[in-house]
């Protein structure tokens, strides 16, 4: 079966495609609709951002649709960049330019006070249009320097609890297994597994 997830960011599509590895499901991005669908995140919640897209994109691709909102809040900047993290420094800055400015930001800080988390809230979609939502977090703090080169987005500066690297320097494998987006993908992956079954037992007592 086709999954499609409602984005456009190619590191996100291949993180989502990694965790339904084995499930079945193919997962297809944004760019392969064709379709020029493009979607205004102006919600004030994650959860509002996710149901947003997910509903637009099923509507163009009559599909089952994934859509995520995700995004870094820091304690000490009273959440920020929350859900504003896609746009932080203006919606065309580049990522290094984001990743510094949070850093100038808390230079002072000490290590204690830089606590942090990813969460991301993600929203399913049937061909139907029944919707399941989901969320997932992931705690840890800002790092003082950004490091490492894998994964995307605020990994370089953020070290999840109970390690002492950035989520770019553990990698996609590590990251996978424990990142707020896994955590928010094993419901996912849970649901799509349930939903299946009875799929199946219905078409089956229909053919019986």
């Amino acid at each position: 079966m086709k999954l499609l997830v409602a984005s456009r960011n190619q590191g996100k599509i291949a993180e989502i495609r990694r965790l339904l590895d084995d499930t079945g499901w193919l997962v297809v991005g944004l760019p392969s609709l064709d379709s020029g669908l493009e979607i205004v995140e102006d919600g004030e919640t994650f959860e509002q951002n996710a149901r947003k897209k997910a509903y637009a994109a099923a509507e163009a691709s009559k599909m089952w649709t994934l859509a995520d909102d995700s995004g870094l809040e820091i304690d000490a900047l009273g959440g920020e960049p929350g859900v504003h993290s896609a746009r932080y420094c203006g919606p065309d800055a580049a990522q290094i330019f984001r990743n510094r400015r949070i850093q100038d930001c808390l230079v002072a800080v000490p290590e204690e006070q830089r606590t942090a988390r990813f969460r991301c809230v993600m929203c399913l979609i049937d061909p139907a249009g029944k919707e399941k939502v989901f969320e997932g977090t992931c705690e840890g703090k800002i790092a003082y320097h950004a490091r490492g080169s894998a994964g995307f987005g605020y990994d370089p500066i953020f070290i999840p609890e109970g390690y002492s690297r950035t989520f770019a320097e553990l990698g996609l494998e590590t990251k996978n297994r424990f990142s707020h987006r896994a955590r928010a993908m094993r419901q996912v992956v849970d649901y799509l597994r349930t939903r299946v079954r009875a799929d199946t037992k219905s078409r089956k007592r229909g053919h019986s």
